[in-house]
């Protein structure tokens, strides 16, 4: 038996042809998605249909995991109504900000949803569009996230929309502890009462393609990768991609007050706190385009600068940040001189400051309980030599590397195996090949001074 997992990502959609037995990859296959911080759902659609060409209709069931919190309207005809706003739009910070102060601030928000909604929530954007596109939310009819939409549409648009209870969380208006909606919190965000799509078991079966291939419930992006790791209680994995992202599987929910770590829901059953950052990977390509070289040339070119980069510290703040919540913030770049301003120093920067964030991220996570012995990585950039490299001396615990691999991808499709086994639990699907893994001294000092320049710039770029 074959099935097929799809990874729709903010950059493009991925398709794995898998044997639902062990995992096994028969056929892959990606699609392009457009630059930006909106999208056309019906481009998502494109790209699925271009990538699973040839191996959709090989498949038994299909799962799609997909981007989080991006929020896709419908009229009542389930026509969509605008571009979808995707996780990376910032406009709806004054929303957050508002939406806190309106429902009892950051510590009800924690109480009643797990977290603390920021920019990214989707309960932001539904606020943002009631105030800036009052014709728009008034003809809203349907709240979708982007896994929901392509789901639907694989059903071919006639069955009811669903959802999992993994990216359900990531809207701000779901409790996670409680396993049900908040209605009350989207009606209060849109200005207006909104349907919201049924939330499905992990391991069901809730439509069939017209062609009769079964569609597994579907999860988001990071749900889906801890699926596709098959990670354990309390393993640590950070991903290093279009966004940043700390996370760990744990038995019991979250409810972080400071908005630092978001109290999601997995895609099993239990649960997934996770610390997440706009800045990751494109903060290295950035950097690379600056000093006129690609990813490989950066990785060498950090390499031979020495720890520290004799003094050179960035803060990868280039597009607003989530965590911590700097919305208005940007990059700021301490320490040069005529001495250490070199290509090698700032490209060691860069990578230094991609980790540093996301060593903050780790840190974040062990506030609430969660405490790393050592480092899953993955994500485009853990492809990186420089980045495997430092990672252990930035985040001081050894760093394992899976085989690059789809992950998101690969745990969609074993959830769709799931859904047409019957089985109490997903199957049990064996690596490819042993991880890597990386050691290193600490640097302390990298750190120390990184979070200097973090705290000193609070509130740099607010209006």
């Amino acid at each position: 038996m074959l099935v097929a997992g799809v990874d729709s990502s903010t950059q493009s959609t991925k398709v794995l042809l898998c044997q639902a037995e062990d995992g096994v990859i028969v056929g892959h296959a990606t699609s392009p998605h457009p630059d930006g911080t909106e999208c056309d759902p019906e481009l998502w659609w494109h790209a699925l249909t271009a990538a699973g060409d040839g191996l959709l209709d090989r498949a038994e069931a299909i799962g799609v995991a997909a981007q989080q919190h991006g929020m896709v309207v419908l009229d009542e005809d389930g026509q969509v109504i605008r571009p979808a706003l995707l996780w990376n739009d910032m406009r709806s910070a004054p929303q957050a900000a508002a939406l806190i102060a309106e429902m009892g601030g950051p510590a009800e928000w924690a109480r009643l949803t797990g977290s603390v909604p920021t920019a990214s929530f989707t309960v932001t954007k539904l606020r943002w569009l009631a105030e800036n596109e009052p014709d728009a939310a008034a003809r809203t009819d349907r709240v979708l996230l982007p896994h929901d939409w392509l789901t639907w549409r694989l059903a071919g648009a006639s069955a009811e929309p669903t959802t999992d209870r993994g990216d359900a969380s990531g809207t701000g208006y779901f409790s996670p502890a409680a396993d049900r909606w908040l209605p009350d919190l989207a009606e209060a965000a849109l200005r207006r009462p909104v349907r919201l799509p049924r939330v499905a078991g992990p391991a069901e079966i809730v439509a069939r393609t017209p062609g009769g291939t079964a569609l597994s419930a579907g999860t988001g992006d990071n749900m889906g990768a801890a699926l596709g790791l098959g990670i354990g209680l309390g393993e640590v994995v950070v991903s290093i991609g279009t966004s940043g992202t700390a996370y760990a599987v744990a038995a019991a929910p979250a409810a972080d007050e400071s908005g630092l770590v978001a109290g999601f829901a997995d895609a099993t059953g239990r649960f997934l706190p996770l610390v997440a950052t706009v800045n990751a990977a494109r903060v290295l390509t950035v950097t690379a385009r600056m000093l006129g070289t690609d990813s490989d040339g950066l990785s060498r070119l950090a390499l031979a600068a020495p720890a520290g980069a004799q003094g050179l510290t960035l803060l990868p703040y280039l597009d607003g940040e989530r965590s911590p919540n700097r919305p208005d913030a940007n990059g700021v770049l301490r320490g040069l001189t005529s001495s250490n301003t070199t290509p090698q120093n700032l490209a060691r920067a860069a990578v230094e400051a991609v980790l540093c964030s996301l060593a903050d991220a780790i840190d974040d996570l062990a506030d609430c309980g969660i405490s790393a012995q050592r480092v899953i990585l993955i994500g485009g950039a853990a492809r990186s030599a420089a980045i495997r490299a430092v990672a252990p001396a930035i985040f001081g615990v050894p760093v394992t590397v899976p085989e690059t691999g789809e992950y998101v991808a690969l745990g969609a499709a074993r959830q769709a195996a799931w859904a047409v086994s019957g089985a109490a639990a997903a199957p049990s699907w064996r690596p490819a090949a042993p991880a890597a893994e990386y050691t290193a001294e600490p640097t302390p000092q990298v750190r120390q001074r990184y979070a200097a320049l973090r705290d000193d710039t609070v509130g740099w770029g607010s209006s």
